[in-house]
């Protein structure tokens, strides 16, 4: 008879066995995906990236915010009202558990992870409603235990946070409004970045926010457009260009709020003369109203408009990560979404929702 090699093995050896095996499990690729702005037709085009995150096995999915329109009715939601006209005080009380039953609750088991946007702070909407209705989202197990570690008394929850995942720091922004970022946002920011420079076992930051750094290829509808957004996010640009180049650690720029694809948002010429240009991208396209690209799209390494879709970032085994668009087409969408807006609604999504 011939056993298992497993069972032939001594119990050193097994011990030996296991460990091997474990290291090696843990050196496989892994893939996580990342998008935003899904107000509009959020409604249709969420639930067809879920399935594409489910069918990539992607161990979760980033959330770069702008959930619902809130200033007017998202298109989605005018849609799926069928006892009379919409009326915009039960649209503003329904709009965020809109978005959790139609666009988080078809990612089951995948866990999500928020970030704000600038319209989840418009009135009547505020930064304490928000930390209220997504406290599910904002403190799970795996949030609690990274804020606590960092520092035992933090009981706070904010919509800023950072979790490490087999080596990567990820580390969440809120951009949201033109006061950010604060003072206590840049503090708690670089000491998570000092922390991660000095941590052997962090080789990998991967910082997500919804509006993109200044100075970006995106630069008119970035943080540059407010004077506290602009010294801000230049300092933490160059927070990371100082980790990156003292610490030797990979870094990775994620934004969304501009409503298309781009890749190498942050290759200027402002960047490239003061520290160097960081791998960027933003990736809007979840659903909102698409627009044009800037003028010196040129500059970009890809960028596409009029399409939605999600980053898949595969982890390697050397902590560093490899971008690629997913892009969404209309027969991707699921079949009871079709059903419940209408395949003419759909399709208008698909070639409609744009803006100028």
């Amino acid at each position: 008879m011939i056993l298992p090699m497993f069972l032939t093995l001594r119990p050193v050896s097994l011990l030996l066995f296991a460990l091997l095996t474990a290291a090696s499990q843990a050196q496989q690729p892994w893939t996580f995906a990342v998008s935003g702005d899904s107000r509009n037709c959020g409604d249709v085009v969420m639930p067809a990236i879920a399935a594409g995150v489910h069918q990539d096995h992607a161990a979760f999915y980033w959330h770069l915010g702008d959930f619902r329109a809130i200033y007017d009715f998202d298109q989605d939601y005018r849609q799926g009202i069928t006892t009379g006209p919409p009326l915009i005080k039960d649209y503003e009380n329904r709009a965020w558990d809109d978005f959790i039953q139609n666009q988080l609750t078809p990612f089951g088991n995948t866990p999500v992870f928020l970030g704000i946007g600038n319209h989840e702070l418009i009135p009547p909407r505020t930064r304490p409603e928000f930390l209220i209705q997504f406290a599910d989202w904002l403190d799970t197990p795996e949030l609690k235990q990274q804020r606590l570690k960092d520092d035992p008394k933090d009981h706070r929850l904010r919509s800023y946070y950072h979790w490490q995942r087999t080596g990567i720091d990820f580390i969440n922004l809120d951009n949201a409004s033109p006061d950010q970022f604060d003072q206590d946002q840049i503090a708690w920011f670089e000491r998570v970045l000092r922390a991660d420079a000095a941590d052997p076992s962090i080789a990998t930051v991967v910082v997500g926010m919804h509006e993109a750094l200044p100075d970006s290829i995106a630069n008119g509808h970035s943080m540059s457009e407010s004077p506290q957004g602009e010294a801000s996010g230049r300092r933490a640009y160059a927070d990371l260009l100082n980790l990156q180049q003292t610490a030797h650690k990979n870094i990775y720029v994620l934004a969304s709020h501009s409503h298309f694809f781009m890749d190498g948002v942050y290759n200027t010429g402002y960047w490239r003369t003061n520290g160097g240009v960081l791998p960027g991208w933003v990736i809007g396209t979840a659903g909102a109203a698409r627009r044009v690209l800037p003028p010196n799209v040129a500059d970009a390494k890809a960028a596409k408009t009029n399409v939605y879709g999600y980053l898949l970032a595969t982890v390697n085994p050397d902590h560093t990560i490899g971008f690629k668009f997913h892009e969404i087409a209309e027969t991707d969408t699921p079949a009871g979404v079709v059903t419940r807006f209408t395949p003419d609604f759909v399709h208008q999504c698909f070639i409609a929702n744009r803006q100028n």
